[in-house]
């Protein structure tokens, strides 16, 4: 597959900031594209700092950074030789609106799923997840999520409206998931557990285990299920991503979840979207940094699997 027409640094000098300097299309639907990048500025669902309507940008910018690595560390091959990304911008919808983003962004990844594209998407906040997975669940019979998260995000009180804390209680009841094949990592807040139904490999146990450990209960629970990951950026901990609107402490290092993505390799992941970035809370780019980093990682995962076939 050719390499993106653009480097990072033409589009830096050049005034325009794509995805790795992905090229940005508009023809997003064309045979030869493998991934498509698509951003969702939207906040509205956050329940403390808000801030992540600002994050595709940032996460764009900071994937500048690591652009001039030919061949990724510790991949021996370029993953744009083996794949064709392309950046189809920011969905466009009224940011005060949630219905109108809720259905401008199944009707974008209905014509993307429909037309056998892997979406990789950079939020916005937790609830972007569920109109996507709606989406997911028409394609595929069943879903494995593989969820990184300080938070369950399975919520649910009396008369309290939907959030970004709901989105798998609400997956779950539609249907959308298979929670007995899904599994939650870096979990560290108190969830009701008498009725929680995913494997849940809370942050403390994953003191506990090495990775190679983490790695294969991870694998165990999923199966060769189709699995959608979704990266909740709180996941990390703040020292090592301050930007996010609910930060928790004790969480899992940078180092620690790229090791866990990478051993991913060979799973049936269907699609990834990272969230829950806050620019206006971050510092030297830190968090954007590491998002754009897991988002990489996630294209080397899946272009390494292509390849073992």
């Amino acid at each position: 597959m050719p390499a993106p027409q653009k480097t990072a640094s033409d589009t830096v000098f050049l005034g325009f900031t794509f995805f790795m300097g992905c090229e940005l299309t508009g023809s997003y639907l064309d045979d030869d594209i493998d991934v498509v990048v698509s951003g969702v500025p939207f906040d509205l669902s956050t329940t403390e700092r808000p801030g992540a309507r600002l994050a595709p940008d940032a996460i764009r910018q900071a994937s500048t950074h690591l652009a001039w690595e030919v061949n990724r560390w510790p991949w021996d091959f370029n993953v744009f030789d083996q794949l064709r990304v392309v950046d189809c911008g920011n969905l466009r919808f009224d940011p005060t609106a949630r219905e109108q983003m809720n259905t401008q962004l199944r009707l974008h990844a209905g014509h993307l799923l429909e037309a056998q594209k892997v979406m990789l998407t950079l939020g916005g906040d937790h609830s972007i997840t569920l109109p996507l997975l709606r989406e997911y669940a028409k394609k595929h019979d069943s879903i494995s999520l593989i969820h990184f998260d300080a938070h369950t995000d399975t919520e649910m009180e009396p008369d309290r409206i939907s959030n970004h804390g709901t989105v798998f209680y609400e997956a779950v009841k539609e249907g959308l998931l298979d929670p007995e094949r899904s599994v939650q990592i870096g979990i560290r807040t108190d969830y009701v557990r008498d009725s929680h139904r995913f494997r849940v490999l809370d942050a403390a146990w994953l003191m506990d285990h090495n990775p190679a450990e983490i790695i294969s209960e991870i694998r165990r629970v999923v199966g060769n299920n189709p699995a959608y990951l979704t990266f909740d950026i709180d996941c990390l901990d703040p020292a090592f991503a301050p930007g996010t609107g609910t930060p928790v402490i004790g969480g899992l290092t940078t180092g620690l979840a790229l090791k866990i993505i990478r051993g991913l390799v060979g799973c049936n992941l269907i699609g990834m979207d990272i969230v829950e970035v806050s620019p206006p809370f971050d510092h030297s780019e830190i968090t954007a940094l590491a998002a754009a980093s897991l988002s990489l990682e996630f294209l080397y995962v899946l272009a390494a699997g292509r390849k073992a076939r």
